[in-house]
């Protein structure tokens, strides 16, 4: 009893995972599309409007940034994209380079996200964290094929 309970749990703990995640894109979203709202209505306000309506469209203008950008960080603080520390120094590489395994090692490969704003990784190529640069890698060579420094220091 108590074994079947235990599993419906951890079951359970593991949908909500990317429900979570997914529920925070969305707002990033609804964040993102008031932003736009606001700044629009700001600007209507500057052509048209008096001191008064200035003031406050410009006031609801930032707190929609401000909403905006704590959504962000709330993304960014998610428990997915903390643990990249290497176990070596940072380097910092260049097309054409050609990697140990232990530095593209499963480990260290992350799962493709369109919001990084980046294309899909294609056949035999994935996408490596090496400190807050991103590679993309032959896994066939371990040659790089791209490389997007600083992908990561959003902050």
């Amino acid at each position: 009893m108590k074994k079947t309970n235990f599993l419906a749990a951890g079951l359970i703990a593991a949908m909500m995972v990317p429900a979570v995640a997914q529920a925070q894109s969305r707002e990033i979203r609804e964040d993102r599309r008031e932003v736009r709202e606001e700044r629009r209505e700001y600007n209507q306000a500057l052509r048209h409007g008096d001191r008064h309506d200035i003031r406050e469209e410009r006031r609801e203008y930032n707190d929609a940034r401000r909403d905006l950008r704590d959504s962000k960080r709330d993304w960014r603080r998610d428990h997915r994209y903390q643990n990249y520390r290497a176990p070596f120094r940072y380097q910092q590489f260049r097309v054409g380079a050609t990697l140990r395994p232990s530095y593209y090692a499963p480990a260290y490969r992350i799962g493709y996200d369109r919001r990084w704003g980046v294309p899909q990784a294609g056949r035999n190529l994935v996408y490596v964290r090496h400190y807050n640069d991103l590679l993309l890698v032959n896994v066939r060579s371990g040659k790089v094929v791209r490389v997007y420094h600083n992908h990561f220091r959003w902050r």
